[in-house]
């Protein structure tokens, strides 16, 4: 096999080795699950995320008669469920969908009046802030997709990001299980978050909320936020910050992914090597800093798997189409041009880099002369956040 099928076959078989519906099935094998459903109370699904279709399958399947609903990316369900009612919205920014969604999930939860012996199952997966959201009152859709579109922009992380949308929204910061009670809500959560922070996954719609209103001023102020007196009057309510109504696990995560990636590394050959499960700097620079560490490997003439995971962020400077997997990967290429021995690839667990259909990138020492023959210039390229299409011209982005 050559270096890149290897990269392509690590990429594969971890994630695979992470797949939702292998998390649900085992999740729901939890005594703390169990416990509750041999109360014999209703279960409520209640399902969120891009992976939310998927998670929702797999409960559904293994609890057999089932009702509830699904809220999760456009194109990203694969039909009809027995007893769920599914919605797509939008993503990275919440739409009138989301709104939608929202609603009716929220329907399902008051239609169903629940007791102490019922339990609500929460799916939460990676773009679960986006997608399950009603805001505040005095906030308004506009106000969200805004704020949201501004915090992207100026590369707030995703821990920024959830700390203002928790404050500015009626679901999120523990709110959703306030809604729930009195009945208990046992939430699976498969973490897109550094450190699994479960009041940061989605927002923490069901969990205690350990930011604070002064928190959310703080990075309004940080990235010097275009917000109105209402808005910030809104962010200086209070969450939440204590819930005794909710069981939690943590099913899938950047640790486990990085872990799977060392041991197929090892099955094929490579000596792994973690560097980090926390990266979380500027897109284009870590991918700098991977060539970087890649040409120092190059020269021991060993089979070494380099693995790095976390959550990068880009500024936006320009209109073009890209994601933050696709940035690094084209970053990485100027560092690594020339060398025959190097690929890098940068990919998103949940297959989908930013507002496009590709995954992340891959590249080798013979990408940038590719590029350059097609007189694409990389510098010109990053300034105008363009990635996806400088890769799809010489064929590579990563497609799941």
């Amino acid at each position: 096999m050559s270096l890149r099928a290897d990269a392509e076959q690590i990429i594969k078989s971890s994630i695979d080795a992470v797949l939702p519906e292998a998390a649900v099935k085992e999740a729901l094998k939890d005594e703390r699950f169990l416990a509750r459903k041999a109360l014999g109370g209703k279960i409520i699904l209640a399902a969120i995320g891009k992976a939310a279709w998927r998670m929702a399958d797999a409960a559904a399947y293994e609890l057999g008669d089932i009702s509830g609903a699904v809220v999760t990316k456009y194109e990203h369900s694969m039909g009809d469920i027995k007893g769920l009612e599914i919605y797509e919205a939008g993503h990275p920014v919440p739409d009138e969908n989301t709104i939608n969604g929202t609603k009716n999930l929220l329907k399902h939860i008051e239609a169903a009046n629940l007791s102490e012996r019922d339990t609500v199952l929460f799916l939460v997966s990676g773009g679960g802030s986006a997608l399950f959201e009603l805001p505040a009152e005095g906030v308004s859709l506009a106000d969200m997709a805004d704020i949201t579109k501004q915090l992207l922009a100026c590369g707030a992380d995703i821990v920024e990001i959830n700390t203002i949308r928790k404050h500015l929204s009626a679901v999120k910061g523990g709110r959703f299980a306030k809604l729930c009670a009195p009945a208990r809500v046992y939430m699976v959560v498969l973490s897109d978050v550094l450190g699994d922070r479960l009041d940061s996954i989605a927002s923490g719609p069901a969990w205690p909320d350990a930011s604070s209103s002064q928190d959310a001023l703080k990075i309004v102020k940080k990235y010097n936020l275009n917000l109105n007196n209402n808005l910030i009057n809104i962010l200086s309510r209070e969450t939440p910050k204590e819930l005794d109504n909710v069981d939690a696990v943590i099913t899938g995560s950047v640790t486990a992914l990085c872990q799977a990636a060392m041991r197929i590394a090892s099955g094929l050959g490579y000596e792994p090597e973690l560097l980090t499960t926390t990266l979380d700097c500027e897109a284009r620079e870590a991918g700098a800093f991977m060539a970087a560490i890649a040409r120092e490997r190059a020269k021991l003439n060993k089979k070494i798997a380099v693995i790095a995971g976390g959550e990068t962020v880009v500024h936006l400077t320009g209109k073009g189409m890209g994601g933050r997997n696709q940035e690094f990967a084209l970053s990485a290429a100027r560092g690594i041009a020339g060398f025959d021995n190097i690929v890098i690839a940068s990919v998103g667990s949940d297959g989908t880099d930013g507002p496009t259909d590709a995954a992340g990138g891959i590249v080798t020492g013979a990408t940038k002369d590719l590029l350059n023959n097609l007189n694409i210039n990389i510098e010109e390229v990053l300034k105008n956040n363009d990635a996806y299409n400088a890769l799809k011209a010489v064929n590579s982005l990563v497609m799941t």
